[in-house]
């Protein structure tokens, strides 16, 4: 990789830090303050989440008919979700170690604090815990594969492909193969340090 594109890669990667961290003191300022896993909100802001939220009967009434009809197809994805879950949850306790891989918190992608939303009834508040962890536990299996293949083969493809992680863009370019394993062996010494 030319030392200009490095140079780039590094600054975006500093500017997204940047705006996370400026983002997060910005919501826990205004509206509401983290205190351990719990989100506290200020009191007229909970008075207000409550006045704003519908009962059940409201909601079920005005929802959109499609979303009750799909409810069972889409709830229906939490067993591949949790059987994939397991699946990698366990190569990553089992493989990480021996490998020398620091393992994947899962604090870090799966977040359950809509349910501290005062406006959402229980129904909406069932729906986002299933985002949550839908969403969370795909990123999760994103990283533990991110990492894996930092281990097993950082080599960018030939052609160009959508949705890449953000360990991609270091990886080495497709077809150089000047010391190829000195390299491989940096990206493995790297991921200890994660």
């Amino acid at each position: 990789m030319n030392d200009h594109i490095q140079q780039l890669l590094e600054q975006i990667t500093a500017l997204e830090d940047d705006l996370r961290k400026a983002l997060s003191e910005q919501q826990s300022s205004v509206f509401f303050q983290i205190k351990g896993k719990r989100v506290e909100f200020e009191q007229s802001i909970k008075q207000t989440h409550r006045r704003l939220k519908r009962n059940f009967f409201r909601w079920l009434v005005t929802d959109r008919p499609q979303n009750l009809i799909t409810g069972p197809i889409i709830y229906s994805m939490i067993i591949p979700l949790l059987v994939t879950d397991l699946f990698v949850s366990f190569y990553q306790m089992t493989c990480f170690p021996i490998y020398g891989i620091k393992k994947v918190r899962r604090d870090d992608y799966i977040i359950f604090d809509r349910q501290q939303l005062h406006y959402l009834n229980f129904i909406e508040k069932f729906h986002c815990t299933y985002c949550a962890y839908g969403s969370g536990m795909i990123s999760y299996v994103s990283e533990i594969i991110a990492r894996t293949e930092q281990y097993f083969c950082p080599i960018k493809h030939a052609r160009k492909i959508l949705g890449t992680h953000k360990r991609y863009a270091q990886f080495l370019e497709y077809g150089v193969a000047e010391n190829y394993q000195a390299k491989l062996e940096a990206f493995r010494r790297d991921l200890s340090k994660d």
